[in-house]
């Protein structure tokens, strides 16, 4: 019987967690940690996903702040105002950390947007700084997607130490930390790790031999049932909108698994949505934990 890995209740799980933390410090008499957000125009997907973040922040006892900075083709956000805002935040003591929502327009440079973050409050774990510490096991800030795989294969006692597992995309945001985090001794790693991109001839041999198969492409339905071995645990990264005239919204959320088909194979798997995309979202609040905790 497929196993499946209910990333929402286990966020649920986490975010009481946290808010029994967070009451803790309040009651010491510290103030609750600080997120903040910038959102630059009006993207379809990050608006949900920074209200996604809002609201974690509310159930967990958080202070948060959203920046807005509008950006259209007719009067596009010049990158040194996106910039200026970034050190603000830097330099706000109240701020523990916080995020500049991706993706950003084509005409800003989103890895120098990146590196102006300071890398103490780089709560997304994507400064080159908290990537390199993590590409060597050093404590930092780990990426909210891998970071939250790995918490939910932990979790729910799936162990990848001695496993092969099979990464089917190579994006700094989830294929490459997964990787890394994955391959790291201890007992949320120790894992064989194989990524595989658009370039790897003959991908349905490769994902066939893992025990563990996440899919992080952006591609609806990619791995079909017969990419995926007997009894592997499969974890869909994908969150597509895919049109759907059947729904009021007019999409839907499509994975880069074609669930129907695969999930009867698998010993356990991730649904989407509410599989990977809430635990995002929760490592994101326990880092934002984490960068209060350092300046207490």
């Amino acid at each position: 019987m497929t196993t499946i890995i209910d990333g929402k209740a286990t966020s649920a799980a986490i975010k009481a967690e946290i808010a029994e933390k967070v009451a803790e410090m309040t009651a010491a008499g510290m103030r609750a940690p600080h997120l903040a957000a910038i959102l630059v125009g009006h993207d379809g997907g990050s608006e949900t996903y920074v209200a996604n973040k809002i609201k974690a922040c509310a159930e967990c006892g958080f202070k948060s702040s959203l920046i807005r900075l509008e950006s259209t083709p007719e009067a596009p956000l010049a990158q040194e105002t996106l910039l200026e805002e970034v050190r603000k935040l830097n330099n706000d003591p109240e701020v523990d950390g916080f995020i500049v929502q991706l993706p950003l327009p084509r005409h800003i440079d989103e890895q120098a947007v990146i590196e102006a973050i300071d890398p103490e409050k780089d709560v997304d774990g994507f400064h080159p700084v908290n990537v390199g510490k993590q590409s060597v096991g050093l404590p930092c800030f780990h990426s909210a997607t891998p970071a939250g795989i790995v918490e939910l294969l932990s979790r729910y006692g799936i162990s990848p130490a001695g496993k092969k597992v099979v990464i089917v995309g190579r994006s700094n945001i989830v294929g490459k930390p997964l990787a890394a985090m994955l391959m790291q001794k201890g007992t949320k790693g120790d894992a064989t790790v194989t990524v595989c991109h658009s370039a790897t001839p003959d991908l349905a041999s490769i994902t066939r031999s893992a025990d563990i198969l996440v899919a992080a492409l952006g591609r609806p339905g990619f791995i079909t049932e017969d990419m995926v071995a007997p009894g592997a645990v499969v974890i869909d990264v994908g969150t597509t909108r895919v049109p759907d005239a059947t729904r009021k919204s007019g999409f839907r959320l499509s994975g880069d698994v074609d669930y129907e088909n695969v999930a009867p194979k698998c010993s356990a798997i991730t649904p989407v949505p509410g599989g990977v995309g809430p635990m995002t979202i929760v490592s994101l609040m326990l880092n934002t934990l984490e960068a209060a905790r350092r300046k207490s």
